[in-house]
């Protein structure tokens, strides 16, 4: 088997040759595009942030200061459709704690809201050089299979971190092990003969088996009725003090009371449940229903949750 040192330098040549060095993020230092691109990425995908929101995001807020400045639902529009919005709602007030300038250690970031210990090693790591292994997604099935692990506690897998990480070369060793779970140790189908860790791996000869495999649970259907009410061609919203949209504006919900007529139904996946949605005009809101009217124009600037923003499009004119 290599010693540690043999594998951190064919990790090293490997991701000098094979990493994803053109990410925006990887070409600069700065603490705030370095923070951002790790918010975004949490639960969501490179191609995704990088073809729609990474870029356009920074042009609306070039500073974690203007961030600061601005108010949530001016974030929350720039992040409309990316998704998980606590992200935003944290960074917003991360901004704001922080007056714009993020802290220089791992211990410190992870004090902010929405910032968990592998994130704040991550930021601290990429941005400022210190010296700590991270923990994300592609690393922890890195790990599952270089020790043979089936089952871990979170405990073990940041031990398992420390004994396998570089501390002489932390930014090429963290970004090279997150390139090579992205790439090389998929979930299906890693190409262990490409692997640079294959040699001191040792569930190589049967990867698939680490970690264990969770069992698929049924994505649960949730049901709703959307009401679209209007007057003098400004239409009904709320804004949702829910955790899963808050601080979003969506059309009311509820049952139909009086006359109302059935347009059609909507359905959108979430990541823990589907909802399919009936959408209703009605005459008028139940009763005791708090709404403000807005035009249609002043709707679009509004953020707003996937399923509204689908039904504003198809239904509002």
């Amino acid at each position: 088997m290599a010693s540690y040192r043999e594998l951190h330098a064919a990790l090293q040549a490997w991701y000098l040759k094979e990493g994803r060095h053109d990410l925006p993020w990887r070409q600069t230092r700065a603490p705030y595009r370095i923070y951002l691109s790790e918010i975004m990425l949490q639960q969501t995908q490179v191609a995704t942030v990088l073809e729609r929101f990474y870029f356009p995001f920074i042009e609306r807020f070039p500073t974690l200061a203007a961030v600061a400045e601005a108010s949530e639902e001016a974030v929350l529009k720039a992040w409309e459709g990316l998704g998980y919005y606590s992200r935003a709602r944290y960074l917003h007030e991360t901004a704001k704690m922080t007056g714009g300038i993020l802290p220089k250690s791992a211990e410190e970031l992870e004090q902010l809201p929405g910032i968990g210990r592998s994130t704040a090693r991550a930021i601290a790591c990429f941005a400022y050089g210190e010296s700590l292994p991270i923990l994300d997604a592609n690393v922890r099935r890195i790990l599952y299979r270089f020790f043979r692990r089936r089952k871990a506690t979170e405990r073990e897998l940041w031990q398992m971190a420390e004994r396998l990480f570089d501390a002489e070369h932390p930014y090429e060793y963290n970004q090279a092990m997150m390139d090579l779970g992205a790439t090389i140790c998929r979930p299906r189908n890693p190409e262990c003969d490409r692997c640079p860790l294959a040699t001191g791996c040792r569930g190589r000869k049967a990867p698939e088996r680490y970690p264990e495999a969770r069992r698929r649970q049924s994505v649960p259907i949730r049901r709703a009725r959307i009401l679209l009410h209007s007057r003098e061609e400004r239409w009904a919203l709320q804004r949702s003090r829910e955790r899963f949209h808050g601080g979003l504006w969506h059309f009311p919900r509820g049952d139909v009371a009086g006359k109302g007529r059935l347009l059609g139904s909507e359905r959108q996946s979430y990541s823990h449940f589907t909802l399919v949605a009936e959408v209703w005009k009605v005459e008028a809101l139940p009763p005791e229903t708090e709404a403000v009217y807005r035009t249609p124009q002043e709707i679009e600037e509004l953020p707003l949750g996937g399923i509204d923003r689908k039904i504003q499009r198809l239904y509002i004119r």
